[in-house]
């Protein structure tokens, strides 16, 4: 790793890189997040700044080409980046040696803070320590960096994390509410897929950036604009700023969702609607899915139940959820 001087750190949420289209995009999905994320990276250099990462680098833990994980090797290059792991990082509850992310974690390319120990340094002359929780572990409920660094006063400390918490905007998927964790200065998590309100508990204050690559074909996904989190760490604490990710328009990545007509109440329009479908035809079979949740109720039991499993026979459908 190539050490150097800091101004400061780019959080950068869930790229979600995949080496096959998820969900309704229609463009080049794989290259066009690979450059989201090369982008980033280049903004890092230029600007002095430490790539910290949220989790969810992959979007499906196994099974990704070998041609990507090259790129993001490439990527990533010999600059330090610090992250956590994900849920869809991950295919059981920890991460594995079957994971695509471990081959990542493994080439040295990723200082992974909760298996490395979190990173310290100085940024601007200040004391900066970035620790983090990936998903499926809990906070810890206090951090005692004071404990590590003797003679200076007391450190700036960032804390990375993947969980469902309770921000405005997030009340009913979230599963734990905001607080404040003595010791940690700023709570930034990802997981979440649009930019909410900052709350701030105590003297911890929680950030929700969102994420710079755009997976479902929601309205949520249509008002977001992929960013990266900047903070500039100063004598007298930080700055941050959302810093937008170029991209292209919703409507231009995402197939039109199906006319009301699809919803077919005859069988000779149940097949318009396919033939609908195939114009539109999305690489994890997104779109028949959805048409099938919304058509087969027609059909008795047996026929509707052998209609989906040979739906899902011949289609990867992945699991392409807002998280």
């Amino acid at each position: 790793m190539v050490k150097r001087e800091y101004q400061g750190l780019l959080f950068i949420g869930d790229p979600h890189l995949a080496s096959r289209v998820p969900g309704f995009r229609k463009d080049d999905y794989p290259r066009v997040i690979a450059r989201k994320l090369a982008w980033c990276m280049d903004l890092c250099q230029e600007r002095a700044l430490l790539p910290v990462l949220l989790g969810d680098l992959f979007h499906h833990p196994r099974d990704n080409a070998n041609w990507l994980l090259g790129e993001i090797l490439d990527i990533l290059g010999g600059q330090v980046v610090v992250g956590i792991h994900g849920n869809h990082d991950v295919r059981e509850n920890a991460l594995t040696e079957d994971d695509s992310f471990m081959v990542i974690a493994r080439s040295g390319r990723l200082h992974l803070v909760d298996r490395d120990g979190p990173w310290s340094g100085t940024i601007t002359g200040r004391t900066v320590f970035v620790g983090g929780t990936p998903w499926g572990q809990r906070l810890p409920a206090s951090f005692n960096p004071d404990g590590l660094v003797q003679g200076e006063p007391h450190p700036l400390t960032f804390w990375i994390t993947h969980h469902d918490v309770k921000v405005p905007g997030y009340e009913e998927q979230g599963r734990f509410a905001p607080q404040e964790i003595p010791g940690i200065d700023v709570v930034v998590n990802g997981h979440i897929h649009r930019q909410l309100q900052d709350v701030q508990v105590g003297k911890t204050l929680w950030l929700t950036p969102g994420n710079i690559a755009r997976i479902a074909r929601a309205d949520a996904t249509k008002l977001h604009t992929p960013a990266a989190l900047q903070v500039l760490v100063t004598a007298e604490g930080y700055r941050r700023e959302m810093i937008t990710v170029p991209h292209e328009p919703f409507e231009a990545v995402f197939h039109e969702a199906l006319t009301d007509a699809a919803a077919a109440p005859t069988a000779s329009a149940f097949v318009q609607g396919l033939a609908e479908l195939k114009a539109r035809r999305t690489a994890s079979g997104a779109g028949l899915m959805e048409f099938l949740d919304a058509n087969l109720g027609q059909f008795e039991e047996p026929v509707s139940v052998q209609i989906r499993l040979l739906a899902q026979e011949v289609t990867i459908h992945g699991n392409d959820e807002e998280t």
